[in-house]
């Protein structure tokens, strides 16, 4: 009997939409099945952790981790798969830069909790009750694991091989690592980028493009946009000029700007101050008669003004890997 290469999914601070990206692939599961046993996967397949600690020292080929390093479960569960896979692949912006989970970063710990369990007005909880790591019930003793201070992307926390970028990734883009591991293919440098390339969405979009030079800035509702001239021309704030490619220009496609989710484009360190960078080259000027500097400052300070939510904006996917990282403890 020949035993099938092993692979893995594991499922940590993330919204659900990898495992359904992976799911995405339709008849390409069946080639899957096949060739390969999916040994551990929450969400897919009924394997418990002992299942996993049974398991030799890389014995699973492949491994998909999706989703932030937020609670200590999560960073045990990243240190445990690591050492049982050959190859750990960063699966999804969440795991790759931190995701829209790093935003929280942006709060400290408790204040994170009196907006989920005391502030929020859909949460009735007259006691102010917040959750605790040990809670005994009659039962037995119930542990729920505690956040870590900051969120934190896959690799601060154990060596990433790959790379998978999306939010969720591409389906054809899945199938290609895939095929890696069934047909044996030689993989790229350990570190590499799979599914994406090493230029920027406005790249691979198809509008057309002129010199920019952009009055104001509107929110998506408060414009329709022409359908083949850039969307950020048009003054609305896409992300394309920041952001890898790989997608395909799909949300421009359909009349939406790119939101960012491939995370930061090959060679820029930090995907927020790219965009803010390119914006301030754009931003028209024309109309200041004395061009003196306190009066472009005033035009900024106005045009800024419209954003609604500046990390969200620049920062939606890639905080933690950013230069900002998020708020500052005491003593750093």
């Amino acid at each position: 009997m020949t035993h099938k290469p092993k692979i893995a999914m594991y499922w940590a601070a993330g919204c659900g939409g990898c495992e359904i990206g992976f799911l995405g692939i339709g008849e390409k599961l069946l080639e899957v099945e096949a060739n390969l046993e999916l040994i551990f996967c929450p969400c897919l397949v009924d394997t418990k952790k002992k299942d996993l600690e049974s398991l030799d020292k890389e014995e699973i080929a492949l491994t998909f981790f999706n989703g932030a390093i937020r609670t200590a479960e999560d960073e045990k569960m990243a240190k445990r798969l690591r050492d049982k896979s050959r190859l750990l692949v960063a699966f999804g912006t969440c795991a790759g830069e931190g995701g829209i989970p790093g935003l929280s970063n942006f709060s400290a710990q408790q204040n994170i909790y009196q907006s989920v369990y005391t502030d929020n007005y859909s949460t009735p909880n007259e006691a102010a009750t917040i959750p605790k790591e040990k809670t005994s019930v009659p039962e037995g003793e119930l542990h729920l694991p505690p956040l870590l201070e900051k969120v934190k992307k896959l690799n601060e926390v154990v060596q990433v091989d790959y790379y998978l970028p999306g939010c969720p990734p591409e389906a054809h883009r899945i199938e290609e690592v895939l095929d890696h591991v069934m047909q044996g293919k030689e993989l790229p440098p350990a570190g590499s980028v799979l599914g994406a390339g090493q230029k920027t969405v406005c790249e691979e979009c198809r509008r057309e493009k002129q010199d920019k030079s952009i009055p104001r800035f509107y929110r998506t509702h408060e414009i329709i946009p022409e359908e083949t001239k850039c969307l950020l021309e048009q003054g609305i704030i896409c992300m394309g000029i920041s952001t890898r490619d790989g997608c395909g220009g799909l949300c421009p496609e359909v009349n939406m700007p790119c939101t960012g989710c491939y995370g930061t484009p090959e060679g820029i360190t930090d995907q927020g101050a790219k965009m803010a960078s390119a914006l301030g080259s754009i931003l028209d000027i024309s109309g200041i008669k004395n061009k003196e500097d306190e009066d472009i400052e005033e035009k900024v300070r106005l045009t800024v003004s419209t954003f609604l939510d500046y990390a969200g904006t620049f920062y939606r996917f890639t905080l933690p890997n950013s230069i900002l990282k998020g708020r500052k403890s005491c003593g750093e």
